[in-house]
């Protein structure tokens, strides 16, 4: 996997790069140390949990206030969830995650595209002790379901379109599946299917506050799985100290300071879209982009613009989209906030 940065080194927006002599930082580098200095773990000696590294802790401070995820809807909409508001969404959830039964361990997946209720659901199942797996919302019905087999599924989170295409047909061949919340979209929310619960009502019945369970660093936080291409998918578990390394890979690879408004591209059906297109951003006390829409050169141009993005993460295959759509377009925007784009993959 290769990796390219462009970094800005100069102007309004330049910033000593937090990763300034590589050997030098190699040297002193401590894992623990990392964890100790840029984390603060749950009170009271509750281990680690990766919802309260990147939301709980900061909806306690000074950045109750802030924006954390800024969501751009295909159909027009602009919504600002702050820390304090996602802490509250994602605390109901929890609470909804326990009313149902579940707890430590569970697996919790989501297939949606880049809506609010996928990031709240993400975040609320850690808080839960639950395990969560993000699935890419373009898969067909037997890739979802070889994945909710293999991961023995017992929640899943998704949209009315996508159960009624995708996954009801499904539910005679998956036991473990015993909760199918639907997420509605605003004006559109209907008589919840037979077998399904409505996201929003679960969110309205449930308190604001929640006492995240103690996890382990060693617990169990994520499940991906493997694309499928070479053979059955494969999935790959990721613990709640994993938090450490998305906090300080995106701090050096990334280069995230204070004040930073990013965006990263990826789906959170792929890992980077999860570790980078949630966690670390949020573990940073930033402001991240969330575009629901699907690739269009204009958009794409306008959103950086428009919502001051500083650093962009995007990949390899969206940069060739962008120059094949030509040099003029983008000198119609003013990209001056951006200070580094770094692309992943392929």
């Amino acid at each position: 996997m290769g990796e390219s940065v462009i970094h800005k080194t100069s102007g309004a927006w330049a910033v000593a790069p937090n990763l300034a002599d590589y050997e030098a930082a190699r040297a002193a580098f401590s894992w623990d140390a990392a964890a100790r200095m840029e984390l603060s773990g749950l009170p009271g000696g509750g281990g680690l949990n990766i919802a309260h590294e990147a939301v709980d802790r900061h909806a306690a401070g000074p950045l109750r206030d802030h924006a954390a995820i800024h969501w751009l809807g295909k159909e027009g909409e602009d919504v600002v969830f702050t820390y304090g508001g996602l802490r509250r969404l994602t605390s109901r959830f929890a609470h909804a995650l326990r009313a149902l039964g579940v707890g430590k361990g569970d697996r919790v997946f989501a297939l949606a595209g880049r809506i609010p209720a996928l990031y709240v659901a993400a975040l609320g199942t850690m808080k839960a002790g639950a395990v969560f797996s993000p699935l890419f919302s373009a898969f067909g019905p037997e890739p979802i379901r070889a994945r909710l087999a293999l991961g023995r599924a017992r929640v899943l989170v998704t949209t009315p379109q996508i159960y009624a295409r995708k996954v009801a047909a499904l539910r005679g061949s998956l036991p473990h599946l015993e909760h199918v919340i639907l997420a509605w979209r605003d004006g559109e929310r209907g008589e919840a299917p037979p077998g399904t619960l409505d996201l929003a009502a679960l969110l309205e019945a449930a308190p604001d506050e929640f006492t995240i369970t103690p996890t382990d660093p060693e617990d169990p936080a994520l499940l991906h799985f493997t694309s499928g291409t070479t053979g059955k998918p494969k999935g790959a578990v990721h613990v709640h100290r994993a938090v450490v390394a998305h906090h300080v890979t995106a701090k050096l690879a990334l280069d995230f300071h204070p004040g930073d408004v990013f965006w990263c591209t990826a789906d959170p059906g792929w890992v980077t879209g999860t570790s980078y297109g949630i966690i670390a951003p949020l573990t940073h006390g930033l402001t991240m982009v969330v575009d629901e829409a699907d690739f269009d050169a204009g958009r794409w141009y306008r959103v950086l613009q428009d919502q001051g993005v500083t650093v962009w993460y995007t990949a390899p295959t969206a940069v060739r989209m962008l120059m094949k759509a030509g040099d003029e377009l983008p000198r119609g925007y003013d990209l001056s906030r951006l200070r580094l784009v770094a692309s992943v993959g392929e």
